[in-house]
């Protein structure tokens, strides 16, 4: 995205240097990190109706087993048993679903279940993925939980939104390409489609006025982006979430490591993950679509743990301050260094 001025633009990714300036829906901006498989949060299954036909319980079972995509299964669903509305209903678990179909090299998905994959009571003896260790490749939250306003058409993005320089919500969508009048074609765009602020609302980001958020086309959308201990690979693992509640709390716990770590989410501590990722059963408020009052609901949202000894942190901490003190006095006592030798500063980071 641009910080420059908020005028018809490239869509181009985030300068990884300029992180920390900026805004996103909940702070910052964030960055691209390039993404090499993808770990969802639920799962879907037949509807009651479809459940009653024996062709498309094959169907489905199958295309599960060989761990096809639902939008895989659900055309095969549509396609072979003419079903009219889409047979397949989202359903909250308690676990995450890994497919071999979501990662560009199939086998990390069954190295992941292999190895973090446990069969729990009512499983009947099959694997789930509940938990696992993550180790997050940047230090700045908002390049790891990328997130925005999105809507989508049949085609793709269509709108989505981006916080500018002046810290104003943004609502962005792609330009028309032109049609050159001699060539009858469309012109060639270097870099893509121009990116450009939408018209209505003089192209700022208003939900409550946005007819696509107040018919569901237009929803929050983020992503966790992570390295799996022990999985090989150079690119990063995602976990898609619509939840602004699990983002939330996975941005509270980092921000909260971050300030232990003196800045540090990244890496290990003491070479041990300090992070896991799980769900929690949990209450959350909710909108009745149809009478617009608020009601409580149960559901299983992502949550972020920090596996890591606090108190120990703090020591670390506190030992760091001290000899970075103590060498500041000592300088000063010294007087200025005449020596021809150079030694490296002191490093503030704990697992030095």
């Amino acid at each position: 995205m641009s910080d420059h001025k908020i005028t018809t633009t490239h869509h181009t990714s985030t300068s990884l240097d300029a992180l920390g300036e900026g805004m996103s829906i909940l702070g910052q901006r964030q960055a691209t990190i390039p993404v090499g498989g993808k770990i969802r949060s639920g799962i879907k299954v037949l509807t009651r109706a479809a459940a009653e036909n024996e062709l498309a319980q094959d169907i489905y079972a199958r295309g599960v087993a060989a761990g096809a995509s639902f939008d895989v299964i659900e055309k095969r669903l549509i396609a072979e048993c003419k079903f009219e509305r889409s047979p397949l209903t989202p359903r909250n678990v308690p676990y995450f679903t890994v497919r071999r179909s979501d990662f560009s090299m199939p086998e990390v998905a069954d190295m992941i279940m292999d190895k973090y994959g446990e069969s729990r009571d009512g499983d009947d003896g099959v694997k789930h993925l509940y938990r696992f260790p993550v180790i997050f490749p940047m230090d700045s939250w908002a390049a790891v939980m990328p997130h925005a306003l999105r809507a989508y058409s049949r085609s793709g993005l269509l709108f989505w939104s981006e916080y500018g320089a002046d810290g104003t919500r943004y609502c962005k969508t792609r330009g028309e390409v032109k049609v050159d009048p001699s060539a009858k074609r469309a012109v060639r765009v270097f870099g893509g489609r121009p990116v450009m602020l939408r018209a209505e609302n003089d192209g700022r980001c208003e939900p409550e006025r946005c007819p696509q958020y107040q018919r569901r086309e237009c929803n929050f959308s983020g992503q966790i982006l992570f390295f799996i201990p022990g999985i090989p690979g150079s690119s990063a693992i995602s976990l898609a979430t619509n939840s602004i509640y699990s983002m939330q709390q996975a941005r509270q716990t980092l921000e909260m490591v971050s300030f232990l770590r003196g800045g540090r989410i990244s890496g290990t501590h003491n070479g041990k993950p300090i992070f896991y990722i799980t769900k929690k059963r949990e209450e959350v408020s909710m909108l009745d679509p149809e009478t617009g009052q608020a009601k409580r609901v149960m559901q299983w949202l992502i949550n972020l743990e920090a596996d890591i000894a606090m108190d120990r942190v703090f020591a670390e901490t506190e030992d760091h301050q001290q000899i970075a003190g103590g060498a500041s006095a000592a300088a000063l006592l010294g007087g200025p260094d005449t020596s021809d030798d150079d030694y490296p500063p002191l490093s503030g980071d704990l697992d030095d």
